[in-house]
């Protein structure tokens, strides 16, 4: 399978990987320091990818040019998981990946900036369903505190972070100069790993690492191995496979994926009404899926 078929199965591989990481990152994200459990989990992640690329053939010449493009698109996944975690300390999981269901509006937004990627008609209308969706699970079905515009703080610093991941998709197509998603992704995991550990320094000497609950160690390699080196390598694949909006379009199938992996954790389900949220943002998928 190639070209956009690829790129669609990649992205919903994606969505189901990175929903485990909602469902889990909330279980261990007041356990330690989300710059310091970052730090960690992106030098695994780099590790793993970097074993991956050295052993089909290692970075080529032309790969280790403007490693300025690998700094600075850490910066922006790093910023986004760092306050990903910091939001997943008293935002729920279902509402937090509701937010991330705004990120392709926002993508769009910084596609047609940096890429000039114009929106069709069905695209928008896709686009507003499932931010309409996303408010209606954000606010969670309460339509008083939506007309109070009464959200959580942990939401809105995820919000900020899903900001920093629209930026990242549309770049990773403006700054790739040929080099495999594999390769790309290893010089963005090993810049975000040193980002970090510079930023989390403290943390990371603070944190009493023999003491830590196991699942801070299960979100850590979960985070590693599956929400950051496979989702990184799957999102940059995709990114040079589809336009910017439909890569991000998938995030509109996380709150589902998220209440799956709940209730697999031993959770309950959500409100009937928050529900009906869900289902719009999935109407919004099927939308963009349609497109063209």
């Amino acid at each position: 399978m190639t070209g956009p078929r690829a790129g669609h199965l990649a992205m919903l591989v994606f969505s189901m990987l990175v929903a485990g990481s909602f469902a889990l990152g909330a279980l261990a994200a007041n356990e330690m320091a989300p710059s310091a459990l970052n730090a960690v989990r992106f030098w695994i992640a780099a590790g793993v990818i970097g074993a991956v690329v050295f052993a089909t053939g290692g970075v080529s010449r032309k790969a280790l040019t403007a490693p300025w493009r690998y700094v600075l698109l850490a910066a922006f996944f790093a910023t986004y998981f760092v306050l990903m975690f910091e939001g997943l300390k008293t935002a729920p999981p279902v509402s937090a990946a509701a937010v991330f269901t705004l990120t392709p509006v926002l993508t769009a937004a910084f596609g047609w900036f940096l890429l000039r990627q114009v929106l069709t008609l069905r695209m928008a209308l896709a686009l507003a369903i499932g931010a309409l969706g996303a408010i209606w699970v954000i606010f969670r079905a309460d339509t008083a505190a939506i007309m109070r515009f009464e959200i959580g703080r942990g939401e809105v610093i995820y919000f900020w972070g899903c900001v920093a991941h629209a930026v990242y998709t549309p770049l990773v197509r403006k700054l790739n100069r040929g080099e495999t998603a594999v390769v790309f992704t290893f010089g963005v995991l090993l810049a975000g790993s040193i980002l970090l550990t510079l930023w989390g320094w403290n943390d990371l000497v603070a944190t009493d690492w023999v003491s830590l609950p196991g699942i801070v160690w299960i979100t850590i390699f979960y985070t590693a191995i599956f929400a950051s080196a496979a989702t990184f390598v799957l999102l940059q694949f995709a990114a040079l496979r589809l336009p910017s909006s439909k890569v991000m379009a998938y995030t509109y199938l996380t709150p589902s994926w998220v209440i799956v992996w709940e209730l697999a954790l031993g959770g309950a389900p959500p409100p009937g009404l928050v529900l009906a949220g869900l289902v719009l943002t999935v109407t919004a998928l099927v939308l963009l899926l349609r497109e063209g």
